[in-house]
């Protein structure tokens, strides 16, 4: 007990009790805690530089890729512009590739790859030969050296364009063509190498050495196809291919929308008129790269082909029309030298809907006819009698004449100074008739229609006189011609209407205003007179015409789709006048055809079945110095609920019945395609 006392006495009460294995593991803690503070610190300092540089040099970007065009189809469901899906050999260039490296490619791929090379420039040429660091270095050892990048480079081409492409071979040329492709990319952007006519063993050999060459793959291009003839070639229009890439004019913009500049764009009629429906949505790649390499491209969507668009025109039926025209046009070139060409307009009178739009051009020196749609809304003609119509409208609006009240005697119009204007079947005054609005129509009287302009124009008329009349008149005559669409733009979904041309409203020209009331002094287009007597058959609605009826869809095997929007009628302005007053127009239109005056000018039209309606026209014009005449035709079907309008011009005649020999064979094959 004692011992134990003594023991317990003499022990120190501060010193510590941990063991001594504890105070070694803490030791060790610390050491490896030095050790990582230590390399953190040397890896901040010596290479913190370098990871910021390889950090800030990796990129992930979304790049862009085409899409099929949408199509075009007739009105019933006939392909009439597709897609042609072809092989190609493309490029995706990374971010600040250097020359150096697409030279080392495009020489690589020229071994595999046959290319065209006849549009190279010998800038081209030296811009690939230069692209060698060593073949830069031996250059610029030949040439003046310049602080200025730019002047030195200008140099170096300049000696090369002189001196070493000359002896390039033909593989040589091919690289550079290869080149220049690549070398016209964007960063991260695609192109075509060679987007048609790739072959197999072109496939297999760029295949096999596909590693060896960044950025070169097979992809797909497409070009525009039509699998059923090019009959409405002029009016379905072009686009653009990738060599003429963004139409100049309209680069800047086109380039804010989100195009590239090798893209193929809608550069004429309908493909540009509805480009942002068949463009479609661009795909989107997610580009990852590492020094301006691509290391890897992961598709986030593979984009939308463009949306279709269906026609109001049956191709089978616009086919015959305008085989109609040319038929008629040859068959009448014999007689008719100077015969310029003839143009066709069927349409709806009631929605717009274009049903066929048929144009031919004739050489009139060599005969050839060659085929302008197009010709129906941007030539300009000078249409003769088939205006009467608006005329007698135009009176019956300003109040010369009443539904009851519109008798006039056609007799020879003798004024001061002037040679006498008459209608054509009273050029001596001997067959002078008394006419009502409607019976004036039927004979086509110019001495009514000239009356009419000159009460208008507050004019009293006698033989011999001078006329006095203001000039106002030509506006007052134009005013009423226009509601129904003669001198104004139809509203057609075309680019490159005409608008048509209004002769000199001078005092000096104040005769013409008596030409212009019987259709022989302002030109119009086919396709507004096709307007005009559409207004006049459906009751005073001027409607716009179109040939897009609808936008559709892409089903997933490829066919049309679903309707998306169909187009509706709009309507531009509305003849607001008594049904009494079309009645009396109506009346004359059927005259003209079913009349029982022997001067009725369309009676070649009365065995038509359902029966039509029309004004005939002739206008006197001249081919340098010789007479001529044009010959028109408006009218429409059936009479009594108008469902076709019809518009026919034959410029350049000297005899013949070729407007009322078409529209006969026209309305013959309307009925058969519209019963169906």
């Amino acid at each position: 007990m004692k011992l134990f006392k003594k023991i317990t006495a003499n022990r120190d009460p501060n010193k510590s009790h941990i063991p001594f294995r504890l105070n070694f593991l803490f030791f060790i803690v610390f050491l490896l805690f030095a050790a990582l503070i230590a390399q953190l610190a040397y890896l901040q300092v010596d290479y913190g530089q370098k990871f910021r540089t390889e950090v800030n040099s990796a990129n992930n970007t979304t790049a862009t890729g085409n899409v099929q065009r949408g199509s075009v189809y007739d009105s019933t469901g006939r392909v009439l512009v597709g897609n042609k899906s072809h092989q190609a050999i493309q490029y995706t260039k990374g971010l600040n590739v250097a020359s150096t490296k697409m030279y080392s490619v495009a020489t690589k791929l020229s071994e595999y790859l046959s290319i065209p090379t006849n549009t190279l420039t010998d800038r081209n040429l030296a811009d690939y030969y230069l692209a060698s660091a060593s073949n830069l270095k031996a250059v610029s050892k030949k040439v003046k050296t310049s602080t200025d990048d730019t002047v030195l480079y200008a140099r170096e081409v300049a000696y090369t364009e002189k001196n070493l492409i000359n002896n390039f071979t033909a593989q040589q040329k091919k690289a550079a063509a290869i080149y220049y492709k690549m070398n016209s990319a964007y960063s991260l952007s695609t192109v075509n190498i060679k987007s048609t006519g790739v072959t197999s063993t072109e496939l297999a050999q760029i295949g096999e050495h596909q590693s060896e060459m960044p950025g070169v793959k097979v992809g797909t291009s497409w070009t525009r196809s039509y699998p059923n003839g090019t009959d409405l070639s002029s009016v379905l229009g072009t686009v653009t291919t990738e060599k003429q890439g963004l139409p100049s004019d309209d680069v800047k913009t086109l380039l804010a929308e989100g195009y590239s500049r090798d893209d193929s764009v809608g550069q004429s009629q309908l493909e540009k008129q509805y480009e942002n429906v068949l463009r479609g949505t661009k795909s989107q790649t997610e580009v990852k790269t590492q020094d301006g390499v691509i290391q890897k491209e992961i598709q986030k969507y593979g984009g939308s082909k463009g949306d279709n668009i269906q026609l109001t025109i049956n191709s089978k039926f616009q086919k015959q029309v305008q085989s109609i025209m040319k038929s008629v046009v040859s068959s009448n070139a014999g007689s008719n030298p100077y015969m310029s060409g003839a143009y066709a307009v069927v349409l709806n009178p009631n929605t717009g809907a274009v049903y066929a739009l048929a144009g031919v051009d004739r050489n009139t020196t060599t005969g050839k006819v060659t085929e302008n749609a197009l010709g129906t809304i941007n030539q300009s003609i000078v249409m003769g009698s088939v205006v009467k119509g608006a005329t007698v409208m135009g009176a019956l609006q300003d109040g010369v004449i009443t539904p009851t009240n519109s008798t006039l005697t056609d007799t020879p119009i003798k004024l001061a100074g002037t040679a006498a204007k008459t209608s054509w079947f009273n050029k001596s005054g001997g067959t002078s008739l008394t006419l009502n609005a409607s019976t004036a129509m039927e004979v086509s009287s110019n001495s009514y229609m000239m009356q009419l302009a000159m009460k208008e124009g507050n004019y009293t008329y006698a033989s011999g006189k001078a006329l006095t009349m203001s000039t106002s008149v030509f506006s007052k005559l134009r005013g009423y011609f226009n509601e129904f669409g003669l001198g104004v733009k139809t509203g057609i979904d075309l680019p490159g209407e005409a608008t048509g041309y209004q002769g000199d409203s001078s005092r000096s020209s104040i005769g013409k205003a008596l030409d212009l009331s019987y259709g022989n002094y302002d030109s119009y287009t086919t396709i507004q007179v096709a307007q005009y007597i559409a207004t006049m058959a459906n009751g005073g609605r001027r409607i716009a015409p179109h040939v897009v009826g609808a936008i559709t869809g892409t089903n997933a095997n490829g066919t049309q789709g679903k309707v998306k929007t169909n187009v509706s009628p709009r309507v531009l302005n509305t003849i607001d006048v008594p049904s009494s007053y079309f009645d009396v127009v109506h009346q004359g239109y059927w005259d003209v055809v079913h009349g029982n005056s022997a001067y009725k000018t369309g009676s070649a039209l009365a065995s038509l079945s359902p029966a039509v309606a029309a004004k005939s026209g002739t206008a006197e014009t001249f081919h340098g110095t010789t007479s001529t005449e044009t010959l028109s035709l408006a009218t429409y079907a059936p009479y009594k609920n108008p469902k076709v309008a019809m518009a026919i011009v034959f410029p350049g005649m000297s005899s013949g019945a070729a407007n009322t020999t078409a529209a006969t064979q026209i309305y013959k094959a309307f009925w058969k395609y519209y019963n169906k």
